[in-house]
């Protein structure tokens, strides 16, 4: 069984839904606690593709997160040996982050519950995203932002606020600003206070999102699904 490893760096940034829509397609996952000190390998000789949760930090933050550090060395060794790598909002500024893009703080206007995505003419023909709707949704909970790309990225999404939201380097490297793995009742465990200050309403953020939430649980699913099948090369 193929073996993938996830490195988590909050307390409550597990891989949800995701990870189970991928251990529904065979794959075993590897779940390290970095934010709690757990060990990361420093190479992936034992697993067939990196995943890389998402966390209110920016990709470099090392003395807040020494544990970004020996990420980042991880990432950079997928993209160098073609392992496959899907990264969620931290993840995917830490991807851009080692292949070359900017990544800012708090950057534009922020994002936050169940949020409009537009796919670029670049996904048409991209292994995880062709096929899927034009429009979607997918629950945002973001300040900082990927301000410039890698030159080599493949530019996948947009939304209104946030210009990328999607990207791939090389074949088999992807980055998302988007949580797929998140569904509306995470929304409730947010700071209520922090959402107003940043112009949301919990209750209607929450409302919003269930109903979103049929039609963008069938795309994230086929999503995972998709990506998993490039994991195993079927």
């Amino acid at each position: 069984m193929a073996q993938v490893l996830v490195v988590q760096n909050t307390p409550d940034g597990g891989p949800r839904r995701f990870g189970t829509w991928l251990t529904e397609c065979g794959l075993s996952l590897d779940v390290v606690h970095a934010y709690a000190g757990e060990p990361l390998p420093a190479r992936l000789t034992r697993h067939a593709a990196l995943v890389v949760l998402g966390g209110g930090y920016l990709p470099d933050a090392d003395e807040r997160a020494p544990w970004l550090a020996p990420t980042r060395a991880l990432v950079g060794h997928a993209l160098e040996t073609a392992v496959p790598v899907f990264g969620i909002c931290l993840g995917a500024q830490l991807l851009a982050h080692v292949a070359g893009g900017t990544v800012q703080a708090e950057h534009g206007r922020p994002e936050a519950g169940s949020t409009a995505l537009t796919l670029r003419p670049e996904a048409d023909d991209d292994p995880l995203f062709r096929g899927l709707p034009g429009r979607v949704t997918a629950i945002e909970h973001r300040v900082d932002a990927i301000t410039r790309l890698p030159p080599e990225a493949r530019w996948l999404a947009v939304s209104e606020r946030c210009p990328v939201q999607a990207f791939r380097m090389g074949d088999v490297a992807w980055g998302v600003q988007f949580h797929p793995e998140a569904t509306a009742a995470r929304i409730a465990a947010w700071d209520p206070r922090r959402l107003r200050e940043q112009g949301f309403e919990q209750a209607e953020l929450i409302r919003a999102a269930e109903a979103d939430e049929p039609a963008s649980t069938e795309v994230w699913h086929e999503l995972a699904r998709r990506f998993a099948s490039v994991v195993t090369g079927d």
